[in-house]
């Protein structure tokens, strides 16, 4: 689910500050990243970038919805929708008329494996921006009225997602991979948990879960580092040192080969499948990531809509992904197509995924992989938000500060040889997953419960 800072425009940043916002940094330009650590030992990534009177900040905690209790499935993305209605002193009408008066764009996020945060501010306004945000993090009200509001807003979108046929097949191909696990529960949560969601128990939330040991900061814009070491101290100083976190155990998927469906009366199937995947510090992960490239990652350059949808006409989109969580490391995909179709499509996957694996890839098909991935990263690097996303990502994944001068390099040193021991490690296309929602003609297959 979208994050709940998505429930209202972001008016904090006008037209004109967003096309600032979007030239902030030239694409191709070279990112000189420095680490500032504050009197107080918290530590920063700054990209400095005086060209535009801007400054973006970007932080990640370790420890999300993973780790909320199993009868309180949603906490971490309630709280995710309420640290900016109202800290302090100032209540949520107070709180939120400051950030528009001011142009401060601030918005946090709920993930399984994080808990995330976002500041936009005006140079002008950076000292009132970081209050605020420090506000929002170590003093939040959640006063009865927004945190009523937002949890009507919650039982909305649940309500919402359980008639998308997308979020049923994703929810319940979760809950077949990882049963049992909290990574098999819905994120956002359910009905019930979501009731019995206290303020004491958001109020415990932020006490206990954001601290400054398990935090990522990334800073990018029009700041120096002598500025921004006293302004971290000022902002996360009254954070915990250490945060308070449930143990979660590590999960492999439960890989069945079956294919189980939804019944919805639907003219089209949505289709998700997969099976385990490469964690992100698998010395393997680059290999893999051109694999997967090449297999169903380099849309309509990838064998998957080459063979599904371009030669055959079986699906209107068909994709795979890499997704290395904190717990898991998962290989998906997904499909849509008519339900007279959906048989051929997964029938096709499972071969595409076996050719794979039996011939890895063409010395030229690796080539161009290559050549995408490493001429689209300086794309990934056109705004001062966008790089500060990355550079916390890169500090969670533990890849080292100079990791964007070196990415391309760990791109361009994989062979072919290499794709294809790991495509014979990895690939299991017999046990490949499949849950379908919709009235798929033709697919021998049990009838699965949507169990939410």
């Amino acid at each position: 689910m979208p994050s709940l800072s998505a429930r209202r425009p972001f008016a904090a940043f006008g037209i004109a500050v967003l096309a600032l916002l979007l030239y902030a940094a030239p694409v191709g330009a070279a990112v000189k990243v420095e680490r500032v650590t504050s009197p107080g030992g918290i530590e920063a990534w700054l990209v400095q970038d005086p060209s535009n009177p801007i400054i973006a900040l970007e932080m990640s905690f370790l420890g999300g919805a993973a780790l909320d209790p199993s009868d309180k499935l949603g906490l971490a993305e309630m709280v995710s929708g309420l640290l900016d209605e109202g800290a302090g002193d100032l209540d949520s009408q107070a709180f939120q008329k400051k950030l528009e008066d001011l142009s401060i764009g601030l918005s946090f996020g709920a993930g399984y494996d994080g808990f995330t945060g976002s500041l936009k501010t005006l140079t002008r306004h950076r000292d009132t921006a970081f209050d605020l945000l420090g506000m929002a993090l170590t003093a939040p009200r959640f006063d009865a009225e927004p945190v009523e509001r937002i949890r009507a807003q919650m039982l909305t979108i649940i309500a919402r997602n359980e008639k998308n046929p997308h979020r049923i097949a994703g929810r319940n191909w979760w809950k077949t991979m990882f049963p049992g696990h909290p990574y098999g529960r819905p994120r956002d949560g359910t009905r019930e948990s979501i009731a019995n969601i206290t303020s004491a128990d958001l109020k415990a939330f932020a006490a206990t879960r954001l601290a400054k040991s398990n935090m990522f900061v990334a800073v990018v814009g029009d700041i120096t580092p002598a500025q921004l070491a006293p302004l971290l101290d000022r902002t996360f100083g009254a954070l915990p040192k250490d945060p308070q976190l449930a143990d979660v155990s590590r999960a492999e998927p439960a890989l069945t080969g079956e294919i189980s469906v939804i019944r919805r009366p639907m003219p089209q199937s949505v289709v998700i499948f997969g099976q385990n995947g490469v964690r992100r510090d698998d010395p393997d992960w680059y290999a893999a990531f051109l694999m997967n490239y090449v297999l169903g990652g380099g849309g309509f350059t990838s064998r998957l809509t080459e063979e599904v949808r371009e030669k055959r006409g079986l699906a209107y989109t068909v994709s795979s992904w890499l997704n290395p969580m904190e717990y898991a490391a998962v290989m998906g995909g997904r499909v849509g197509t008519e339900n007279t179709r959906v048989g051929k499509s997964i029938k096709l996957i499972r071969a595409e995924w076996a050719r794979m694996r039996n011939e890895g890839i063409s010395e030229q098909e690796l080539a161009d992989a290559k050549r995408y991935v490493t001429g689209s990263f300086p794309l990934r690097l056109d705004s001062t938000d966008s790089i500060a996303r990355i550079l916390v990502a890169v500090q969670r994944h533990k890849l080292g500060i100079d990791y964007l001068d070196k990415r391309n390099d760990y791109i361009n040193a994989v062979t072919r040889a290499d794709v294809q021991r790991v495509a014979q490690r990895l690939l299991t296309p017999d046990k490949l997953t499949f849950v379908v929602v919709g009235e798929p003609a033709n697919l021998v297959a049990p009838a699965k419960k949507d169990e939410g």
